[in-house]
């Protein structure tokens, strides 16, 4: 069996991430072909198309929330995510069981004895008149009934696990402020959510295995795992492995890919790119060395917004009085320098709308 090293396995992640070269894609299209965008802080989706598209408008973006096209949900880990209205309404209820295990998993002492089949019906009694509301709105209008949990375990289970919502604009347009007001996915949309399969069938599950390789591959069970939340997998890998071809990676693991999928020449340049925090290229996978030195691992799920040097974390990059601020996490070379301060300009410009191009390149680790 073909063993892809390190360095195969990050071309071929930049490849499929859309960071290796400039995707010439729609921002609807780009967020489909990526399952969504990890979307928890409002702003970073839009720098995460602007780093992978060659010409993005971010109204674009900001529209297609606006006409319903694209939302924000909970889904994949019980994290917010920016995903197409007919990814979510196909994908949510295969998260269903995840999702409720996941909040249990932080509030299970305040939620026991509370019947949640119960607590869901009552959460979507009240919010069915369509009226926008908060977590905490809707966990007050049913704390009489349920005094014990409290509102942050009533509001956690009922929006991010028990009932679809969506979090409306002006949340996550683009330079704006907004709190969080939620509503059913199904009455935002004007669809209803896909039903579950009939048991001993998952088509979501192989749907799921097709789209993360598509976007991620070659990679794991464990990486899938990683990437979505859920833990029943396995048997949709096993309906569509014939499908599929194996790799394995220089511990002697077993990959999972797509026959056509790219797969680039390693030693293929790699172009700088800024990530946003939490970006899905670090957090998509159980083993993040593809892509990031080990001694840096923490820095994705602490939500760093990172550089990409020769394809891998190298810096780290924030924002300042319209000035790109990035302090390497390595030494630079004169031309990764020059490299950096050039995209570090361009996203200055994209972050003021050209009122800036400022960068600021703080001095190497010794």
């Amino acid at each position: 069996m073909t063993v892809l090293d390190t360095r195969a396995l990050n071309r071929a992640t930049l490849a499929r991430q859309l960071l290796l070269d400039h995707a010439d894609l729609p921002a609807l299209d780009a967020v489909a072909h990526l399952c969504g965008l990890q979307a928890q802080e409002p702003q970073e989706p839009f720098v995460g198309l602007w780093s992978r598209l060659r010409t993005f408008d971010p109204a674009v973006l900001s529209d297609l929330l606006i006409r319903r096209s694209v939302v924000r949900t909970h889904l994949m880990r019980r994290t917010v995510h920016l995903l197409t209205a007919d990814d979510v309404l196909s994908w949510r209820a295969r998260h269903d069981i995840m999702l409720r295990q996941r909040v249990l998993g932080t509030y299970r002492r305040e939620l026991a004895g509370v019947d949640l089949d119960e607590l869901a019906a009552a959460g979507r009694a009240v919010m069915a008149d369509g009226e926008p509301r908060s977590m905490a709105e809707l966990a007050r209008a049913l704390a009489e009934r349920w005094p014990t949990p409290g509102h942050r375990a009533l509001g956690e289970m009922l929006i991010a696990a028990l009932i679809p919502t969506v979090q409306l604009p002006p949340r996550g347009l683009w330079r704006t402020r907004a709190g969080v007001r939620n509503v059913m996915l199904s009455s935002w949309l004007g669809r209803e959510i896909a039903p579950p399969a009939p048991e001993g069938s998952d088509p979501v599950g192989e749907v799921l295995v097709r789209r993360y390789l598509a976007a991620f591959g070659p990679a794991s069970s464990a990486d899938l795992r990683a990437w979505c939340g859920l833990a029943g997998l396995p048997a949709a890998v096993a309906a569509i492995r014939e499908e599929l071809i194996t790799f394995r990676d220089e511990r002697g693991r077993e990959l999972l890919d797509l026959p056509d999928a790219p797969r680039p020449d390693p030693d293929t340049p790699a172009p700088v790119r800024f990530l946003p925090a939490f970006d899905n290229a670090l957090l998509g996978y159980h083993d993040r060395g593809r892509i990031v030195d080990d001694a840096h691992r923490g820095l994705s799920v602490a939500g760093a917004r990172v550089v990409l040097v020769d394809g891998r974390v190298a810096a780290t990059w924030s924002v300042k009085a319209d000035t790109v601020i990035v302090t390497p996490l390595r030494r630079f070379s004169r031309a990764d320098r020059a490299n950096v301060a050039e995209q570090g300009r361009a996203l200055a410009s994209f972050l003021s709308d050209n009122d800036s191009h400022r960068v600021q390149i703080d001095a190497s680790p010794r």
